[in-house]
């Protein structure tokens, strides 16, 4: 009977540990795991180990010249949502993790309140030993920079003192905004053979859009003899694979640097540098210091775009090598824990979509779609090739003003290829078809505007019952 009994109070715990390993929640001990497992999975812990024991990575939460307003209006880039239960930074942070990498600092700056909260949720206080796995460091003022930080050299130079703190021999600098899955254990292995000063993170393969952040030219070696920024190319991603030149490769914006190398390049050879990639990168080819490229052939989406984070979210609904793997087991995708009771449907008609946590889906059909977090979705409603964003608070049902149209999709309502931020007042009977098939519209004063065919409605709008948009 003792034995049953013990058995009967582990169960519980064990299946605890089971679901946070399996849905990427994150936990410390799991997080153990997980480093346990970034360390030995290469066969040799002892050696993948050592190249990230001394490794700082800095993540960025927002970057210059977006183009995902309104969806940016009141928050960072990093802190979209993305696949109904997650936020961009986590497949940043979660990168790391499955690497080994126990030391991120986050340099956040505008519309960072919900970023910041969700890191310091998610990750500061889950650490190895005394240490937290990530430290929000936000744009600040001191005696030596006023204002905010002009650009991501100018707020790694100023937080170098910050950054200095942790014994470290190489940074992993990252935007925090992009959608993929490295281990960055490789990429610090090509940096460490090369002796390297800095070593950046390229594409093998192009499309048209991914020429955005600049090419490097390499020679046989994989050294960097020349740096190109296309601001002037910015055009729409292709799935159309190309072929810039045989010894030209698109720029991930990702970038292994040696602590010396980036303390002499930023308070000495190029003190009044603001930006990493268009500054110090091209000043430390110049100044011969040695620059090698990892070549990188996996799923990698920038998310600058509308267009880009849409597509990202769709194809996450189909089970395809083209998209990012939410069920990759070895390499897992970690969030806040939430706690959230599961979704619940009621005759229900569902295909090809992601179902966030804590839902209320009555008789309605779903094709195609992520349906975020605590979506409230009525009667006869049809959702077609869509984002869902959810609710951050369930309704209280309290008499206010416009409550009779409550947060969530109201019966017979019908929504096909939009984006629907969070919070969404949505009436009966509304349609959001745009049949017109207009392709750019600002209508901010009503609730929503339309960019590249896709109908994007904002945070917190009202749409009165039986609107036609």
């Amino acid at each position: 009977m003792t034995n049953i009994f013990h058995r009967l109070k582990v169960l519980p715990l064990i299946m605890m540990l089971w679901y946070s390993l399996i849905f990427g929640v994150l936990t410390c001990d799991t997080l153990e795991q997980a480093f346990n497992r970034a360390g030995g999975k290469a066969g040799n812990k002892s050696a993948e180990a050592a190249l990230t024991a001394n490794v700082a990575a800095i993540v960025f939460g927002d970057g210059s010249n977006s183009r995902l307003y309104p969806l940016t209006k009141r928050r960072s880039e990093a802190a979209l949502p993305i696949a109904g239960n997650y936020r961009l930074i986590d497949a940043v942070v979660s990168n790391c993790i499955n690497s080994n990498i126990k030391k991120i600092y986050a340099l956040t700056q505008f519309n960072s309140a919900s970023l910041n909260s969700h890191l310091s949720r998610a990750y500061s206080s889950a650490g190895i030993g005394h240490e937290a796995l990530v430290d929000v460091i936000a744009a600040y003022q001191g005696p030596e920079g006023k204002g905010w930080f002009q650009g991501t050299a100018d707020a790694i130079r100023r937080c170098l003192w910050v950054l200095e703190e942790y014994p470290i021999v190489d940074f992993l600098v990252l935007p925090g905004y992009h959608l993929y899955k490295m281990d960055f254990q490789e990429l610090l292995e090509v940096h460490c053979n090369n002796k390297a000063d800095i070593t950046v993170a390229v594409l093998s393969k192009t499309r048209n859009g991914d020429r955005e952040l600049g090419t490097f030219q390499l020679n046989s070696e994989n050294q960097v003899i020349a740096f190109k920024d296309n601001p002037e190319n910015r055009v729409q991603n292709s799935e159309k694979s190309i072929d810039i030149s045989h010894d030209k490769f698109a720029s991930m914006d990702i970038y292994v640097v040696n602590k010396d190398a980036m303390i002499k390049l930023l308070t000495e050879y190029h003190p009044m540098a603001n930006d990493f990639r268009r500054e110090v990168v091209p000043g430390a080819i110049s100044l011969g210091m040695n620059v090698y490229a990892h070549k990188f052939s996996g799923y990698w989406e920038d998310m600058r775009s509308i267009e880009a984070y849409y597509q990202a979210n769709m194809e996450s609904t189909k089970n395809t090598k083209k998209a990012y793997s939410l069920y990759d087991k070895d390499s897992p995708l970690y969030t806040l824990p939430r706690h959230l009771p599961p979704t619940q449907i009621t005759d229900a008609a569902i295909t090809d979509s992601v179902i966030g946590d804590g839902c209320f889906l009555n008789r309605c059909k779903i094709r195609g779609t992520v349906v975020g977090m605590r979506t409230r979705v009525g009667d006869g409603v049809i959702i077609e090739d869509s984002v869902i964003m959810g609710s951050d608070t369930y309704q209280s049902g309290r008499a206010e003003e416009d409550v009779h149209i409550p947060i969530g999709i109201g019966e017979g309502s019908q929504i096909r290829k939009a984006i629907i931020d969070k919070n969404v007042r949505i009436g009966k009977n509304v349609k959001i078809l745009n049949k017109e098939n207009i392709q750019e519209c600002n209508n901010e004063a009503k609730g929503y505007i339309i960019i590249g065919g896709i109908v994007v409605i904002l945070k917190g709008a009202i749409i009165p019952d039986g609107s036609i948009l």
